[in-house]
């Protein structure tokens, strides 16, 4: 992925939504909350994954990990 600046903020809903699944969903979240991400309540409720919000109001998704029968085979 590349990401672009543009000097216009945002002004509206996400024209693009991002989910990520990393191995390891909480450590991940704790990285990118250390980078700067907040956590966003958009009515989730007890949903997998968890909501964050960039520090330019862009929202995107850290999924669950798969189960390990699912990532046999992941990274080839």
């Amino acid at each position: 992925l590349l990401f672009v600046h543009v000097d216009e903020p945002k002004a509206a809903k996400n024209r693009l939504h991002l989910d990520f699944r990393p191995d390891h969903q909480a450590a991940e979240v704790e990285r990118l909350e250390r980078l700067g991400a907040t956590r966003a309540d958009i009515g989730q409720g007890e949903q997998s994954w968890v909501v964050l919000v960039d520090p330019e109001g862009n929202e995107f998704c850290v999924l669950g990990s798969l189960p390990s029968s699912h990532q046999a085979g992941r990274g080839s």
